[in-house]
């Protein structure tokens, strides 16, 4: 981080690595933002709130180390939304000491994760990780054991903290997400093209207003802008798999507009997210 200009912090997701920010990094490099990544790979066994509070030491670290301390600009992909919403409105809600100027959350399941239930779900959990292994998770992935999907499910203990917390007005929340506007089977073929949703009623729906991992109704924050992407449904013609959940950080779609939102913070999203149904 430097003085003088306004940093980006990427955040990656769940069950995922610094890697995932390759194609975006030559980008920010040629328009001279400085940047920093937050790795939490290593540290899959712990709670959200624990991750959320090493992001705050590596923050400071970060400013120490650099003698920055103007505001940065967050951009997450996944799960890692919620890490930075946690340390931003829970742990730093009412002192509000870390300065940042927008949170660019990539496909966040911002109200609970739908897929997080699902994987438990003793009706379809088991048939839904089979198709996934090797996919999404691991073959031998266990979501009873995995801490993360535990505590992204919509009733857990992390997200029923986020809704207290409410957000943060000193912030610009962006929303970057993705649906399969032309219900090709090809965007996620393990469901066909469509996304599992996790109904306020506690019903499962399957919808093509997703990106084959979580549904746009997950992600939206009351008030926060949002973008959904392609702009252009033909896009969808040539490489579909790129709007899935997977191909967010890495579509060039959805870093054009990243860079759009960290070059001129003013640029307006598509629209504002509705209140969740």
């Amino acid at each position: 981080m430097q003085r003088g200009s306004c940093p980006a912090v990427l955040v990656h997701g769940w069950r995922s690595h610094p890697g995932v920010w390759k194609r975006l990094i030559p980008h920010l490099e040629a328009a001279a933002i400085p940047y920093r990544i937050y790795d939490h790979s290593e540290m899959g066994d712990a709670v959200p709130g624990e991750i959320a509070a090493a992001f705050g030491d590596f923050l400071a670290l970060t400013r120490d180390e650099t003698g920055y301390a103007g505001p940065v600009d967050m951009v997450c992909h996944s799960m890692g939304t919620g890490i930075a919403r946690y340390l931003l409105e829970v742990i730093d809600g009412g002192r509000r000491e870390e300065r940042v100027r927008q949170l660019i959350g990539l496909g966040p399941p911002n109200n609970g994760s739908s897929m997080a239930e699902l994987f438990s779900d003793p009706g379809y959990g088991p048939e839904v990780v089979d198709r996934l292994a090797g996919v999404f998770v691991p073959r031998t992935f266990d979501p009873e054991g995995d801490v993360i999907v535990q505590e992204f499910r919509p009733g857990s203990r992390t997200i029923a903290a986020l809704r207290r917390a409410k957000g943060r007005d000193d912030i610009a929340y962006r929303l970057i997400l993705a649906a399969n506007l032309t219900a090709t089977p090809a965007f996620f073929p393990c469901f066909e093209g469509k996304t599992w949703t996790f109904g306020p009623d506690g019903e499962w729906r399957t919808t093509y207003a997703g990106d084959g991992i979580v549904p746009l109704t997950d992600s939206y924050l009351p008030g926060a802008g949002v973008d959904i992407l392609p702009a252009d449904p033909a896009s969808l013609a040539q490489r579909p798999e790129q709007y899935c959940h997977i191909g967010l950080p890495r579509n060039p779609e959805v870093m054009a507009r990243v860079m759009e939102y960290l070059q001129n913070p003013a640029t307006r999203p598509q629209g504002v997210c509705p209140e969740r149904e």
